[in-house]
């Protein structure tokens, strides 16, 4: 066996117990390895191995006998001739389309992090949803390390899940696992993001209209020197959206976008960063930039920790928010004030419904590429204001 294939375990089982019986080591009516054995033998967990004889039962390879075990049946299966073999026969007969098909199911769900300000109302959604139809989730992170989001899926595999929800980490990595996935056709949904260039369904926020419409508010209320705070968005597709967004709305209004304005280079958010002190140089990067630029009105922040940042820098400045200085971001946590900021609302919860019913319902070798983009609501909290009417001195 290839430990090292990006095959479940189970499959791996299943085509090596088939080749046994091809070749005559399991003779008709003979017993097979129990799940036990298998376990022992391949060093794999029950779930794993039961996966694998279910497969060779549902394949009329085997007969299984409660209480006695399972033998070698004297039926004549056909072999399939593609080169995933019984995976793809497995998932056309068995995945699909009700919730009585997909009891049992499981989901690796491969996530970067989650808090209230962002995730866990995505696990919720998720959560929910996979009950409905029966299904079990299980959630591993990856704190937008790719080595270790590589690792998470072939663990994940090797589990023995049926399919796979992915939050990709961040960055340029192109995770090669996810590729393999692609190729082997082994169904699998993006959420929040997606990767340029791989044929992969997903399930995100309309990021570019939701940004736009953020911009469009401060445009509203008089604000033309707007400063944009994210973490380096490159290959990042949730960012550059945003991006996007922010500069159809300059071209929409006929305001010219100066990027020198704006900060793009925020480290202490993201998910593979632990050092405390990260948020503290983010902090003073902060209040320098606003020093050496004291035409900006107003701060777009990309996600809700950044606006954070941003309420300490304008308060070292003595800045008042938002007679000052206005702020606006993505998201804020249910579970405090949810008015201290202007944000930008993302539908989380359905988000992550859509996306488990979306891969219970993929078949292998049949599923279309999906592209679900969701509305999100802005939310006027005490964080924007009219512009003032001359710029605050440094």
């Amino acid at each position: 066996m290839n430990h090292s294939s990006s095959k479940p375990m189970y499959e791996q089982i299943f085509e090596e117990l088939r080749e046994r019986i091809e070749q005559g080591s399991y003779q008709v009516g003979e017993r097979v390895p129990s799940e036990k054995e298998l376990c022992d033998e391949f060093g794999v967990s029950r779930i794993t191995s039961k996966k694998a004889l279910e497969m060779l039962a549902a394949d009329d390879y085997i007969v299984r006998k409660p209480g006695r075990g399972s033998f070698v049946s004297d039926a004549k299966p056909q072999r399939q001739s593609h080169p995933l073999n019984h995976s793809s026969s497995i998932h056309s007969t068995h995945l699909g389309r009700s919730k009585e098909n997909n009891k049992g199911q499981l989901i690796g769900l491969v996530i970067t992090n989650f808090s209230d300000m962002y995730g866990t109302e995505l696990l919720y959604g998720l959560e929910e949803a996979s009950r409905e139809n029966g299904a079990f989730l299980v959630v591993r992170r990856s704190f937008g390390i790719a080595e270790q989001e590589e690792q998470i899926i072939r663990e994940m595999l090797e589990l023995g899940v049926d399919r796979l929800i992915i939050f990709p980490a961040q960055g340029e990595y192109f995770s090669a696992e996810i590729l393999k996935l692609v190729i082997e056709k082994f169904p699998f949904v993006m959420v929040d993001r997606y990767l340029k260039g791989i044929p992969a369904s997903s399930v995100s926020t309309d990021n570019v209209k939701a940004a736009k419409e953020g911009a469009i508010h401060l445009f509203e209320l008089g604000h033309r020197d707007i400063a944009f705070l994210t973490t380096p968005p490159v290959n990042t597709t949730a960012i550059e959206e945003r991006i996007e967004g922010i500069v159809e709305a300059h071209a929409e209004y006929g305001i010219l976008v100066n990027r020198e304005q704006w900060l793009e280079s925020f480290v202490s958010t993201m998910p593979n960063v632990f050092d405390p002190e990260a948020r503290v140089q983010d902090a003073e990067m902060l209040v320098d930039h606003l020093k050496r630029h004291p035409q900006i009105t107003a701060l777009f922040a990309a996600e809700y920790n950044i606006a954070l940042l941003a309420e300490a820098a304008a308060a070292k400045l003595g800045l008042r928010i938002p007679e000052d200085l206005s702020i606006i971001c993505f998201d804020s946590p249910k579970s405090s004030d949810s008015f201290r900021f202007t944000h930008i609302r993302q539908d989380q919860f359905e988000m992550g419904k859509q996306a488990c019913e979306m891969v219970l319902d993929m078949n292998r070798n049949e599923s279309p590429v999906n592209r679900i983009l969701l509305p999100a609501t802005l939310v006027k909290g005490r964080s924007t204001g009219p512009v003032r009417t001359s710029p605050a001195s440094s």
